[in-house]
């Protein structure tokens, strides 16, 4: 990176693991990250807390009844406040922002990316979300809008942009992304579907939010990177693939057409996807712990299994009908998650809950951002009407 003024981050989402974790990296290089933004869905006194330490000029919170308390707090230190998501779009696109982090889980991360791409921001992106949703979207706005770029957080996805610096992309035969195969990799069939939400918060090599870990048991997490790594980086839907790797050192793949693989090894840390993503794809020093090779005792791969995790078969569907399919896989499933953690539905439920609403949703194919606006909201609703008759 270059030698001028650090870099001004809008942080959504910080009180999440990535949101803290890039606080971190921000704490460790303050010669080249300030913060200007902080937003938060509801943890009012973590944004409360990390804004007195980083005081950025804006606080955003998303629900409008904590901005009070959070005004209260940040009046007096001169930081300005807001809530609701206008002032996300509106925090995502100032002027003063160089560079936009969507570390937010869910559909809610897609309204200020747009708004992002349109302001011609640079975006460090750790909601695969936008992705999932509105690919094709979201592709067509960063061709018209060529100032904005987006940097993957997700460590698969950064693992590909590593793999494929310096190489020609007509030479690249299949993208291979790693998956850790959760809680449940070794459970039978009959045991996963009765797992309790305890069970399933158990991941063996990350420490992540509820949300994206039961979207890693149901590996229904897979699906959606297999998606997003579609529109990241242009390849056909029929040459990416899944392959388990319980160690999660290698975090994903490309083959060549010469059959030579690349890959990119590193401990299960998100700090050194997060900072190759806020140094613009350089290499900053101290954010992650290195790699020892000599302590690994073996690195192993398996074929995902689909009668363990059906969920997988919704990146297939989703990339093969498009339009609004993979919108309305993305609302069912954050419905049937919030059940599932709640303990209305076992977790053999989530899967039937999404394969209903995507069964009986309006589908678009040429979908506007109002159409993933109305599937959003119908395949919720879809879902909870399953899960109540459940």
């Amino acid at each position: 990176m270059s030698n001028s003024a650090p870099k001004r981050l809008a942080i959504l989402g910080a009180t999440g693991s990535i949101g803290t974790q890039t606080l971190d990296i921000v704490r460790r290089h303050p010669e080249l990250f300030s913060v200007a933004v902080l937003s938060a869905g509801s943890r009012v006194e973590d944004l409360i807390k990390y804004a007195e330490m980083f005081r950025p000029r804006l606080a955003v919170i998303a629900r409008p009844e904590l901005e009070g308390r959070l005004r209260e707090a940040l009046a007096p230190l001169g930081i300005a406040t807001a809530s609701g998501p206008q002032a996300l779009c509106e925090a995502a696109s100032a002027d003063d922002v160089d560079m936009v982090v969507t570390a937010t889980v869910g559909y809610s991360g897609l309204e200020p990316t747009v708004c992002a791409i349109k302001a011609g921001k640079e975006i460090a992106l750790a909601n695969k979300e936008t992705l999932v949703v509105a690919g094709e979207y979201i592709r067509s706005l960063l061709d018209s809008c060529p100032q904005a770029k987006i940097y993957p957080v997700d460590s698969e996805h950064s693992a590909v942009a590593q793999c494929l610096v310096g190489e020609n992309p007509d030479n690249v035969r299949r993208l291979i992304i790693t998956a850790s195969g959760g809680p449940f990799r070794t459970w039978p069939v009959e045991k996963i579907a009765t797992a309790t939400a305890a069970d399933a918060l158990l991941h063996p090599n990350w420490n992540m939010g509820a949300k994206i870990t039961v979207d890693s048991a149901t590996m229904l997490n897979k699906a959606f990177e297999l998606i997003e790594a579609h529109y990241l980086f242009d390849i056909p839907a029929d040459r990416i693939t899944a392959v388990v790797h319980p160690q999660s050192i290698v975090h994903s793949m490309v083959e060549f057409n010469d059959g030579a693989i690349k890959a990119q090894l590193g401990v299960p840390d998100m700090r050194l996807p997060i900072a190759y993503a806020l140094g613009r794809c350089s290499r900053l020093q101290g954010c992650s712990e290195p790699l020892t090779l000599e302590r690994l005792s073996e690195l192993t791969f398996e074929k995902p299994d689909e009668l363990k995790f059906p969920c997988l078969g919704f990146a297939r569907l989703s990339l093969e009908r498009r339009g609004t399919t993979a919108c309305t896989v993305n609302g069912a499933n954050e419905v049937a998650v919030a059940a599932f953690l709640k303990g209305r539905i076992p977790f053999g439920k989530i899967y039937p809950a999404i394969a209903h609403a995507v069964e009986h949703a309006t589908f678009v194919g040429r979908p506007g951002f109002d159409d993933y606006v109305a599937s959003n909201a119908e395949s919720r609703r879809l879902a909870e009407e399953f899960i109540s008759k459940a």
